[in-house]
């Protein structure tokens, strides 16, 4: 069976996610809160840094991750974002890492996470949303 998620109104006035594998996430516009929008960026930076994971352990060892920054130009008029920038972060400081080691790297983050960030995918095409509205009587 699939993963299912939904989200609920919390006594607080605030939402919480859920997974039917027993993850949560309160969600809310109150300071120390992540929003929705706030949870595509995290969604994709997510995505690229596990995305990116092969070649960045294989530069920096086991269990060694990029830091992913990300940003996102959101048009208020019409309630969504345009665009999103991210800033692939990866801390090779102690390697003594030669430029072109420097450009392979790069190229190597940047194609695993074209090829395998599934929310960079959705985001690029147009990805239609089906609403459907149950009322339970």
């Amino acid at each position: 069976m699939a993963k299912q998620l939904w989200v609920e109104r919390r006594e607080d006035g605030n939402w919480e996610g859920h997974s039917s594998e027993g993850a949560s996430i309160v969600i809310g516009h109150e300071e120390g809160m992540f929003n929705p929008g706030d949870l595509m960026k995290i969604a994709l930076a997510a995505c690229g840094s596990m995305s990116s994971r092969m070649p960045v352990e294989r530069v920096l060892g086991e269990n060694k991750g990029a830091r992913i920054e990300v940003s996102g130009d959101y048009d208020d008029d019409n309630d969504r974002y345009n665009s999103f920038s991210e800033k692939v972060i990866v801390d090779a400081s102690d390697k003594g890492l030669s430029d072109e080691d420097v450009r392979k790297l790069q190229k190597r983050i940047r194609a695993h996470i074209e090829k395998d960030c599934t929310v960079v995918h959705t985001y690029i095409q147009r990805t239609p949303v089906d609403i459907e509205i149950e009322i339970k009587r």
